[in-house]
């Protein structure tokens, strides 16, 4: 990922409104909006790593919870704004493997949330066309949010907008044994010559077979990892960090790292 991540950060952009870069001229007060330029240029599918409910809630001498329940609010900006705009695929780490170690109290509260936002969304991406897909591995999750998220899913299956694919119990390193294995099983049955494994190979036996790899990554809070997420996918991904924690994190935000997407120069290794 190297030359393909110069990352940016709130910071540039505070400095841009000191300059008068045209890279904010975009903003408005009261509606943001695309540039021509960037509308050229969109991401076919973003992925985003929401991060910072926890230290928003801290810093507000707010319950973890609440943080998530603002996290919410930008989930559903973000999403009106993808479609709004054409993206086709948005994906969203909403919780992974690692988040079964938080406390029990705060998983629980977490999975209700879950499936309530599934149930309640329902008529919104109905209204904005989303279809819904969700990896990882969903056998984890309560009966109740797996029977709830089977639901949404065919309420909304016959949508052809924007993708909203949610990333539960989720982990890209897990990813990437799963189909390992997969595939090893497969060759050792004879299904399989191992000389034939190749990178499409391997594409094909993960969780996101049928979802193209993530032209964009954002990640909310300032922090500079990638958090094992879509660890394959993402290997020419263009990554932009904010240091918005994700609760702050709305439409304006998400047009900012579109502008800086459509910046990019993206040779895939080529001159």
């Amino acid at each position: 990922m190297g030359g393909y991540a110069r990352r940016w950060t709130a910071d540039n952009r505070e400095a841009d409104l000191l300059q008068g870069s045209p890279r904010i001229r975009h903003m408005s007060a009261s509606q943001p909006h695309l540039s021509e330029q960037a509308k050229a240029a969109l991401p076919a599918h973003v992925a985003v790593i929401m991060d910072g409910n926890g230290r928003w809630a801290r810093a507000r001498h707010l319950p973890r919870i609440e943080g998530h329940r603002e996290g919410a609010e930008s989930v559903r900006a973000v999403v009106r704004a993808a479609g709004e705009v054409g993206i086709k695929y948005l994906t969203l780490y909403a919780f992974s493997v690692e988040n079964w170690s938080r406390p029990q109290e705060e998983v629980d509260t977490l999975m209700k949330y879950l499936a309530r936002y599934l149930k309640n969304e329902i008529s919104e991406l109905q209204r904005y066309n989303v279809r819904l897909e969700a990896i990882g591995q969903i056998y984890r999750l309560p009966e109740f949010v797996q029977e709830q998220l089977a639901k949404t899913k065919a309420a909304l299956a016959k949508n052809n907008g924007l993708t909203l694919v949610l990333a539960l119990s989720y982990g890209g390193r897990t990813e990437i044994v799963e189909a390992v294995r997969a595939i090893a099983a497969k060759a050792q049955q004879g299904v399989l010559d191992p000389t034939e494994i190749n990178e499409q190979i391997i594409s094909q036996h993960l969780y996101t077979k049928n979802i193209p790899d993530p032209d964009l990554l954002i990640r909310t809070s300032g922090e500079m990892r990638v958090s094992n997420f879509l660890l394959w996918q993402i290997s020419y991904a263009e990554l932009v960090v904010t240091a918005k924690l994700w609760p702050d994190f709305r439409k304006a935000q998400f047009f900012d790292a579109l502008e800086e997407y459509a910046r990019r120069d993206r040779r895939f290794g080529a001159v």
